[in-house]
């Protein structure tokens, strides 16, 4: 059983895993109960070997590891990373990089929609995945032979992934395209939660700005006591709760206790104490000071068709070139595009404009035409002369 639970032995599989071209890594973890997940496991990979690291262990360090992360000469491999690198994010301050996603490597290879590891791993290597501990609660220790085995396989499957999709994008020329998405997954701004932008989470039909005001002071004082008590968001209040507080805007025990969505016994205590506090700052800020509702940008009348046409184009263009429609637009690309030639989207920029967006424009335009091909079997992109339009 490879189990790493001493920070001289993690010391030593880093020290032999920084000599690898590169590492396959994941983690498991639990969130149901806390705000910050709670790291359990950290499984490893090279070409030669693969071990789980326990972070629970007593007096483990996970220097060793975050060093690792850090060495630029090592690639690591992750699928569908975000939640992992919020984790690494979060426990050492620090982003792993470079990286490489095989999730976001399998959307511009053309294996769809944020495919799962279990189907790609079946596409790409013909192995099939145990699902028999996919519910294990990672955080209860003694592990087991068979708990850790399992969750090796994690590791050791990605690594046929990976060099499968590395050829392949070799192969096709997209190996820019990838890195294009890997420095956003890198950023750390990506990972960063600001209490006060909390309110933008929360759905409002109000577009009152007092109303408004009022839930952005108790959506920023709910997440920055989630943070500090590691709770969920909702085992502090949920979203309902705290509109309801901003729509009757209580300024006594009393008045927040008869809400329905506060018990009295919440009322009574701190965390009643600081729903009133941020009422009491929310009723103070000027006119002036008072959030803007959030702008809607409403589809100008007489597009919906030509958004219409955008979406046939892009899943004729994303077929043809075998890459997944969700990362080379979305249906709100579509609308901005539609709206305005130089909408600030993605799809009009970089590899997403030479594959998609130069004949967004073009088909807006009229110097484009969609037709069905002559069998009526499937449809064609015919470019139009100016005599023809």
């Amino acid at each position: 059983m490879s189990l790493i639970s001493s920070t001289e032995d993690l010391t030593a599989l880093c020290d032999r895993l920084s000599r690898e071209r590169y590492v396959t890594v994941d983690t498991e973890f639990m969130r149901e109960k806390t705000y910050w997940p709670k790291l359990c496991l950290i499984q490893v990979g090279g070409e030669q070997e693969s071990a789980c690291i326990d972070p629970l262990a007593p007096g483990l360090s996970l220097e060793p590891l975050f060093t690792l992360m850090d060495d630029e000469r090592v690639l690591k491999v992750f699928h569908a990373a975000r939640q992992d690198l919020e984790i690494f994010l979060h426990e050492s301050g620090r982003l792993p990089r470079p990286l490489f996603d095989t999730q976001v490597a399998a959307m511009v290879c053309g294996y769809g929609d944020s495919v799962g590891y279990e189907t790609l791993v079946s596409s790409l290597t013909r192995a099939r995945i145990d699902k028999s501990m996919r519910f294990t609660d990672w955080s209860r220790r003694p592990l087991n032979a068979r708990q850790v085995e399992y969750a090796l396989g994690d590791v050791i499957h990605l690594r046929a992934v990976f060099e499968k999709l590395e050829a392949q994008l070799a192969s096709s020329g997209r190996a820019g395209w990838l890195d294009q998405e890997m420095a956003i997954l890198t950023d750390p701004a990506q990972y960063r939660v600001e209490p006060e932008e909390a309110w933008l989470r929360i759905k409002a039909r109000s577009r009152s700005g007092r109303f408004l005001g009022l839930l952005k002071e108790l959506a920023a004082w709910r997440e920055r006591t989630a943070q500090e008590r590691d709770l969920p968001r909702n085992r502090v209040i949920r979203d309902e709760g705290l509109l309801e507080i901003a729509a009757s805007a209580p300024t006594s025990t009393d008045a927040l206790a008869q809400l329905r969505s506060v018990s009295r016994g919440l009322a009574d205590g701190p965390l009643g104490q600081g729903m009133l506090e941020a009422v009491a700052r929310a009723l103070a800020l000027p006119d002036s000071a008072l959030p803007r509702p959030p702008h809607r940008e409403d589809l100008p009348q007489g597009l919906g068709p030509v958004v219409d046409l955008l979406r046939v184009l892009l899943k004729m263009k994303c077929e043809e070139s075998g890459v997944a429609q969700k990362l080379v637009a979305t249906i709100g690309d579509l609308e901005r595009i539609a709206a305005d030639d130089a909408a600030e989207v993605p799809a009009l920029e970089g590899w997403r404009r030479e594959l998609f967006g130069a004949d967004a424009l073009r088909l807006k335009h009229g110097h484009l035409a969609i037709a069905l091909t002559r069998d009526g079997q499937g449809l064609r992109v015919i470019p139009l002369e100016d005599s023809e339009r």
